[in-house]
């Protein structure tokens, strides 16, 4: 513990004096490409259930979303048909069949979270494969260390936009190996190289990171410290998930960290705060963030989110 705090304050240090560049590309600097995050997607349980009988938890956002270029949502389980449950007090998998409902509202999804893994590593591997098959990029995860730690670029309108996952919550076991699937673990010093090597490729990088206290609605002082160096690294905005509820939020040298969405799609919660998340909307340009705004979604008891903001 020692050791990783002073070795981040070594990269403190370093990267505080560099303003990090945009990576060049063909993007017109006045293009606007939209995006919309959406916190913790949970197509199990009552979600799952809903699905099955036909319903679709994403119905009362869905002409909203539809407005955004690039959809995001944290993936809060495992989608496979295999698997065993871990002994942990909370497992989720869901059904396959949720796969062509979770393409038609959303554009990629990040993987590195805490139930990823409920089911184990072939239950993993198997999600990698049908997202793979129903077209539904991810990041945040992978079959092996490189690919859990590789950015997801999407092109919009010429603009190249660089999405991470970290995944800062155990069990660490669900972590990518060398040759092992799992999910991308937060690493103080990686996640600063991959911000770098990011940069190189797109217009603008954004990781999504799982992290924080349950069911606090102030980020700590690791979260802080964290989203600062990833910033200073040359990330455009930082953006999290976890706590089950929203957290407050700040700028930090012109750039937007949004610490905690909380929930979305998630049921089995009963106090207001659970059922309370945001959906995110950002404009960006080759230049960075150039506005956000949240959007606020009560969660009734199936997990449905419902917008609050006419």
């Amino acid at each position: 513990m020692i050791r990783r705090k002073l070795i981040t304050i070594l990269l403190l240090c370093l990267l505080s004096a560099i303003h990090p560049t945009h990576a060049a590309g063909p993007a017109d600097p006045d293009t606007t490409v939209r995006m919309v995050w959406m916190g913790d997607v949970m197509l199990a349980d009552g979600p799952g259930r809903l699905i099955a009988s036909g319903g679709d938890p994403f119905q009362p956002f869905a002409s909203r979303l539809a407005g955004a270029d690039i959809r995001v949502a944290n993936l809060e389980c495992v989608i496979a048909a295999g698997g065993k449950a871990l002994d942990k007090p909370w497992t989720f998998r869901a059904s396959p069949a949720v796969l062509p409902l979770l393409k038609n509202h959303v554009d990629a999804v990040s993987l590195a979270n805490n139930h990823a893994g409920d089911y184990g590593k072939d239950a993993f591997s198997e999600m990698i494969s049908r997202l793979q098959q129903a077209n539904v990029p991810y990041f945040g995860g992978g079959m092996d260390w490189r690919e859990a730690h590789k950015p997801l670029i999407i092109e919009r309108k010429g603009l190249k936009i660089a999405l991470l996952g970290y995944d800062e919550f155990f069990p660490r076991v669900f972590e990518a190996g060398e040759k092992l699937p799992g999910v991308a673990w937060s690493e103080d010093e990686q996640v600063v190289y991959d911000i770098q090597q990011a940069r190189k490729q797109a217009d603008i990088v954004i990781p999504f990171m799982h992290w924080g206290q349950e069911h606090e609605p102030i980020a700590n002082d690791r979260q802080r410290e964290l989203a600062r160096l990833m910033i200073d690294a040359g990330a455009d905005a930082v953006v999290g998930t976890h706590p089950h509820v929203v957290q407050d939020t700040e700028t930090y040298r012109g750039k937007p960290i949004i610490y905690s969405l909380g929930n979305f799609i998630f049921d089995g919660f009963s106090s207001i705060e659970n059922n309370t998340g945001w959906v995110l909307w950002m404009d960006v340009t080759a230049q960075g963030v150039t506005s956000w705004r949240v959007e606020h979604a009560r969660i009734d008891q199936q997990g449905t989110p419902h917008p609050l903001d006419n």
